[in-house]
């Protein structure tokens, strides 16, 4: 018997859930980012050296 053309179904199951997985994690993430953006980092201002 030929085992290349032998498929772990359970195998080809659990990527099948991840994809779905990450793909509702990805929805959820563009969610949030749309409710709560987080916008662009604000610079620090450039303090002044203190006297001695």
């Amino acid at each position: 018997m030929n085992d290349d053309n032998v498929i772990d179904l359970t195998l080809e199951r659990d990527k099948r859930v991840h994809d779905r997985h990450e793909k509702r994690l990805n929805e959820v993430r563009e969610a949030f980012a749309q409710a709560l953006p987080l916008g662009k980092p604000k610079k620090k201002p450039k303090s002044k050296p203190k006297k001695p």
